[in-house]
């Protein structure tokens, strides 16, 4: 069982990670709205461009602190926590604008994997 927790350990963190520093300015089928680019989604969201890096902040911190737990699992459940309410907001927004319900099947996927890892 531990290795899977590492290993989802590893794909949330590396997932989050590759959504707010590698495709952050790029268009993906997952973005709120028509949004091309994190900021427009945040805009989309009727949230502002400085909630977009507060989150994106709040989203990488927790992502490297779930590798970290890897070696220093005390750190592994808040982390893990953090990021599920993150995530629970994400498909709140999906929801406030109306979205198709599969634009938030990722932040779902990634909240029930953290869950997983925080309570596991």
């Amino acid at each position: 069982m531990n290795y899977l927790i590492i290993t989802f350990e590893i794909i949330v963190a590396l997932s989050i990670l590759n959504v707010w520093l590698i495709q952050n300015k790029k268009p993906t089928r997952w973005r709120g709205g028509n949004a091309t680019t994190i900021i427009e989604e945040f805009e989309v969201y009727g949230l502002s461009k400085q909630m977009c890096y507060i989150i994106g902040f709040l989203k990488v911190t927790l992502a490297l602190l779930l590798l970290v737990a890897i070696w220093f699992p005390v750190i592994k459940q808040p982390a893990a926590l953090g990021l599920a309410a993150l995530l629970l907001g994400s498909i709140v927004m999906h929801f406030k604008i109306k979205d198709p319900l599969l634009k938030s099947f990722p932040a779902a996927l990634f909240l029930v994997l953290c869950l997983i890892i925080a309570f596991a």
